[in-house]
């Protein structure tokens, strides 16, 4: 990391009356600053996900070695149906 990777900058926003009174009040009872809320939320945004989303997931599953022919579905709800007498 380079070291004027770490200097702070100035950041000029606008936003709502509203907003800007509740967040004030929100980083007061949490004895902290606008700016320590604002860089965290910042920081949470561009923190690469550890997590794999689902579709990553299912991509990594091996493929079935069996074929399936037919709805999959229809195929699933016959066999609980075989087996649950339904």
């Amino acid at each position: 990391m380079r070291i004027f990777d770490k200097m702070k900058s100035r950041l000029n926003i606008t936003v709502e009356g509203t907003l800007l009174n509740n967040a004030k009040r929100y980083a007061s009872r949490n004895k902290t600053s606008l700016s320590q809320l604002i860089e965290l939320y910042f920081k949470s945004l561009t923190r690469p996900s550890r997590k794999k989303n689902i579709l990553e997931l299912l991509k990594e599953l091996p493929t079935p070695k069996v074929k399936i022919e037919g709805d999959v579905k229809e195929n699933y709800y016959e066999q609980r149906k075989k087996k649950y007498g339904f």
